[in-house]
């Protein structure tokens, strides 16, 4: 997810195997985590002023980064309705390597057939990699959407760095859901032509 924040107090930029990440800080934690997209970030033309947060952040990204590090412990301010913040809880407590599905995040947080809620949720995470939404995927173990960085390319790196098996979707799985989002259906798409 891109976050901008308006008049952000720290700002630091670390560059990354998955492309430059910007954090934003408050003085006390990061508010939000940006992965560069089609080489952008949302506070390009902002200088940097970072903080003690931030420095530490990215030391550890670092590390992760370079696979050293499994876990984050830097201070995370998470601003969302009392449902994002309670699916952002769960993906929190997962470790280096365990994924979860969306069925067992609605599960965990009360909202058993809320698939499309928790995927809302889980894409609306305004700390990436510091709050590891990358672990969610498909009941049947496909990668599904990503919304920071460049997508689901992202998430494979993220899910292979951390030795996370997963399905890439097959392509006719990608044209339904690409129909889907165009609001066609086959016999549409047959009139169509």
């Amino acid at each position: 997810m891109t976050t901008t924040v308006q008049n952000p107090r720290a700002l630091r930029r670390v560059d990354s195997p998955i492309g430059r990440l910007e954090l934003v800080g408050d003085g006390e934690a990061v508010v939000a985590l940006s992965i560069e997209c089609r080489g952008r970030l949302p506070h390009d033309e902002l200088p940097e002023s970072s903080d003690a947060v931030l420095d530490r952040a990215a030391e550890q990204l670092d590390e992760y980064f370079a696979g050293s590090r499994r876990d984050f412990d830097v201070p995370v301010k998470l601003g969302g309705t009392t449902f994002q913040t309670s699916v952002w809880e769960e993906l929190v407590d997962l470790e280096w390597g365990e994924v979860v599905t969306y069925g067992d995040l609605g599960r965990a947080t009360g909202r058993a057939t809320a698939g499309r809620a928790v995927g809302g949720a889980v894409g609306a995470n305004p700390v990436p990699i510091l709050v590891p939404c990358h672990r969610v995927l498909a009941s049947d173990g496909r990668i599904t959407g990503y919304s920071a960085g460049e997508g689901v390319a992202t998430k494979a790196w993220l899910l292979e760095h951390e030795g996370i098996p997963f399905r890439l979707p097959s392509t006719r799985e990608v044209e339904t859901a690409v129909e889907l989002a165009l609001g066609l259906d086959e016999a549409a798409a047959e009139s169509a032509a």
